[in-house]
């Protein structure tokens, strides 16, 4: 193999390098994206569900407070 074959073989080889590195890249901005979208659905699912065990204590207190109006009054 003459020196300029074998500059040309490690470009060659870098050039591929470098194709799988831009792949793994993308891929991992893709899946960090999908990551970031579920992150921010899962923290609206779990405010939904917080107000929602907030409103049920409420309710359950509202209860309880008008069974001891009633028990008292009974």
């Amino acid at each position: 193999m003459s020196p300029p074959d074998s500059v040309q073989h490690e470009v060659a080889a870098l050039s591929q390098q470098i194709d799988r590195l831009l792949d793994v890249v993308r891929r991992l901005h893709e899946e960090n994206r999908s990551l970031r979208h579920s992150q921010e659905q899962l923290a609206t699912e779990r405010a939904g569900l917080l107000a929602r065990n907030e409103q049920a204590r409420s309710r359950v207190e509202a209860m309880i407070q008008r069974l001891k109006a009633l028990e008292s009054n009974g």
